[in-house]
Order: C-alpha cells, then structure tokens, then sequence
C-alpha cells in the first residue's frame, strides 16, 4: 500500500467521480482508476461501486475512508517534523538603524535555524505586502493599516535635526524647533510619509512659524548631502542618525518634549504567522 494509493483513494471517495478527482490531483484520469484498482487487489475488497452514472463507496471503502485520512494526515506530521523550518519575511525600512540590528540579533538568539529574509520597501508595499501574505511582518511608523492588517505598538522613535556641519546651532547640545525657522526645511512629499510630515509641520506651527519650503523629494542621502554644501535642515530618527556618516552634517537633538513616532510591527489580522511571538519577544529584548 502506497501513501500516493491513499490520497488517491480519498480524492475519489470525496469527489464521487473519477473524472473530478482527477483534475483536482492534476493527473489523467487512467492514472486514478490503475492505482485504485491495485489497492483494491491488495486490500482484498472493492472500495467503490461503479456505475456509468454515478460511483458510490462500498461499506469496505466507508471503513477505509478515515483510516486513510488519518495516515496521510500523520504522513504530512511526519513531514513537516522534519522539514527545514519556514523563514521569516520582514518588511523594513532604512530609518530603523541600529534598532533592526538589536531585534535581529534577539531573535538569532531565540530562533538561530529559521532563516530570515529582509525587504527594504516604501511603507505602502510594506503594508500591501503583509495583507496579501508576501510578508509575515513589517516594520512601520504611525501608519493606518489597510484591511487584513493590525498594527503592535513596539517603541517611540525620536527625531533629531540634521544640519549643515558647519552650522552655530550644530554646535548645540540641543536645539529648539523655533531656533529653525530662519533655515529652509528639506522634507519629503507628504504623501511618501504623511505622518512625519504631519508631525513636523504641526510642531513647527505650535512653535510660531511656517517652515520655508526647501528641496522636496529625492533620497535621504541627496538631501544630506545637500544639507551639506548649503543651508537647509531636515529632520532624521535618531536611531538612524546613528548610523549615517555624514562628515558635513550635524545631528541634533530636540529640546523637550522633543519630536517622535511610535514604530509598529503590521501583522495579518487574520492571525500570527509562523515565528511572530518569537519576533515581538526579541522587539522586547532589544529594549530592555
């Protein structure tokens, strides 16, 4: 008796025709009726009452059927017992910094076999990415999850000043949004990030001015080198500034209240996916 016998057996026995049980399996129908009939020869016993109008089971096939889903129920245990472990799929973000690093670190510590994949993506892939199963989780700021997503609260990420090197404030311990007003702000369009611009903007009105418009789009690294050779300021999560070498440009910080985002881990909604818990346990890790 074949395990390929069995799943054959019961594709028939819950189709009720060859013909379907067939297509369901992707083979040609003659495959179906040669394996049925040599498991019927060595069981000793038909398993179906056929009829060109219909096929029905016979009493020893209603006896054989949940024995035979049982076997191939424990055969795909057996499998996946042994089985490599499934990867974790990750959608980031270059902003995280020397955060990314600590979790990552945490969960090779927590799950050092399961291999992980990493998906740098603008934040409305990462969200897409998660609600239709191409990620297991993604990392994500202030965001408003589309259907099938929700959204854990991980930790604050503060925002510092990136200013010219050369600058008087850079010299700062700290530096207060309205010391900025005279400078022209570099930002990203607002509908790449609306949340920090949102925040930034509302922060700079609280404190008594508009903000001058500077460079709008292109990649961080342009905008700082940008802010480099002339007088622009921009802000950066403070876990990134960490880890950018920027000789020209000086990282600041807030004076209080200060300005940050919460990050997220988006998650299907649906349910975790295989390795979550581990991973929200080593988000914890790397804050304690």
């Amino acid at each position: 008796m074949e395990l390929r016998q069995l799943t054959y057996f019961v594709a028939v026995a819950e189709e009720l025709h060859f013909g379907r049980a067939a297509g369901r399996l992707h083979i040609v129908q003659s495959a179906v009726s040669q394996q049925i009939q040599r498991l019927e020869r060595e069981l000793g016993a038909e398993l179906f009452d056929r009829s060109p109008r219909r096929v029905r089971l016979t009493a020893a096939g209603e006896r054989l059927l949940p024995e035979a889903r049982a076997v191939l129920t424990a055969a795909e245990r057996a499998r996946a017992a042994v089985a490599p472990p499934a990867g974790l799929r990750i959608g980031t973000s270059t902003g995280l910094g020397a955060h990314l690093d600590r979790v990552l670190a945490a969960f090779a510590a927590r799950e050092p076999d399961v291999p992980v994949e990493l998906f740098s993506l603008p934040a409305r892939e990462r969200l897409a990415g998660v609600a239709a199963g191409r990620l297991d989780a993604a990392f994500v700021r202030a965001a408003e999850p589309p259907p099938g997503v929700r959204v854990l609260p991980l930790w604050p990420d503060p925002l510092v000043a990136a200013l010219p090197a050369t600058h008087p404030l850079a010299t700062r311990p700290e530096v207060a949004l309205a010391d900025l007003a005279g400078l022209p702000l570099a930002l990203t369009p607002r509908r790449d990030n609306p949340a920090l611009v949102d925040l930034l903007l509302g922060a700079c009105r609280a404190a008594g001015f508009e903000p001058r418009p500077g460079p709008v789009g292109g990649s961080l690294q342009d905008t700082l080198a940008t802010i480099g050779s002339r007088p622009l300021w921009t802000v950066v999560f403070a876990s990134h500034a960490r880890v950018l070498h920027t000789p020209r440009v000086a990282y600041v910080p807030f004076g209080a209240p200060g300005l940050a985002l919460p990050t997220q881990l988006a998650v299907p909604a649906a349910g975790p996916t295989p390795h979550l818990e581990q991973l929200l346990l080593a988000c914890d890790d790397h804050e304690s």
